[in-house]
């Protein structure tokens, strides 16, 4: 019981650091900084909750109703809070393919991305060093080290990354039919859903720069690999997602599919 008291410690300090340099960086910027700060900040919160959530459910005996509650709560707070911010290059590079964004503008965001996403390592290293509970302890005496979060083959990992893209995406390009107030919910409760059903086999992360800071670094599988599993797979249901509901369907339905007016895709991920 006290290492869970203790991660949502740590949940609520990583959210709440986060919320002060939004904050912030709205008070003292403006125009692009303002959106690569936003970015940034919205990226650590997610990638320094996503560290924690692992690290308990990997090592502590919570139970599954508890992990499922704990993933879909984070998921409702980050979606809340990010104001607008993708946290994941899937959304920058799709705003480039409509249009609506500069390939030096997605480059800043995916840069702002990848180094909130470093950062996120060294806050959860040092927290955890700390030694505020067992599980903290334990976790540091092994170095920090994180083994193999493949449980199945490389073709089956990807292929759960590309699904559970596709999914949500799916859902970010219909959620306009849903009412407001209950949108977040219902991508809080699909991205639930997909962590349970694909947790086992890939992690179910499906987002990029969260991969990289969390899956990355444990042992199991080359550099490259992880890349296929947790870079391409995403990218791919991201874009099969987009063709099938905006090009081929449209086309056997007989409508026309000039332009790319579909929303973007939601604000990622928790765990």
């Amino acid at each position: 019981m006290t290492d869970l008291v203790v991660s949502l410690a740590v949940l609520v300090a990583a959210v709440l650091v986060s919320e002060a340099i939004r904050r912030t960086s709205a008070r003292f910027f403006s125009g692009e900084y303002w959106i690569y700060l936003l970015e940034a900040a919205s990226t650590f919160q997610l990638c320094c909750c996503t560290h924690e959530l692992k690290l308990l459910g990997e090592t502590a005996e919570v139970g599954l109703a508890i992990g499922l509650t704990l993933t879909y709560t984070m998921t409702v707070i980050h979606l809340t809070t990010f104001r607008g911010a993708t946290c994941n290059p899937s959304g920058a590079l799709e705003s480039v393919c409509r249009g609506t964004s500069s390939v030096r503008a997605a480059a800043g965001l995916i840069a702002s991305q990848f180094g909130a996403a470093v950062a996120a390592q060294y806050f959860a290293a040092s927290v955890w060093t700390l030694g505020l509970s067992d599980v903290h302890v334990r976790h540091q005496r092994f170095g920090f080290r994180c083994f193999d979060p493949l449980g199945g083959t490389l073709l089956e990992a990807a292929a759960v990354e590309l699904a559970c893209t596709f999914t949500v995406q799916a859902v970010a390009m219909h959620a306009h039919k849903v009412d407001e107030k209950l949108r977040v919910h219902c991508f809080a409760a699909v991205i639930t859903t997909l962590v349970f059903t694909g947790g086992r086999i890939s992690g179910a992360v499906f987002n990029p720069v969260l991969a990289f800071s969390v899956q990355f670094p444990c042992s199991g599988h080359t550099y490259l690999e992880y890349c296929f599993v947790y870079w391409l797979g995403p990218i791919l249901g991201m874009a099969s997602c987009i063709l099938l509901f905006e090009k081929v369907i449209p086309f056997l339905c007989g409508k026309s599919t000039i332009g790319l007016d579909a929303p973007a895709a939601p604000k990622q991920k928790t765990q």
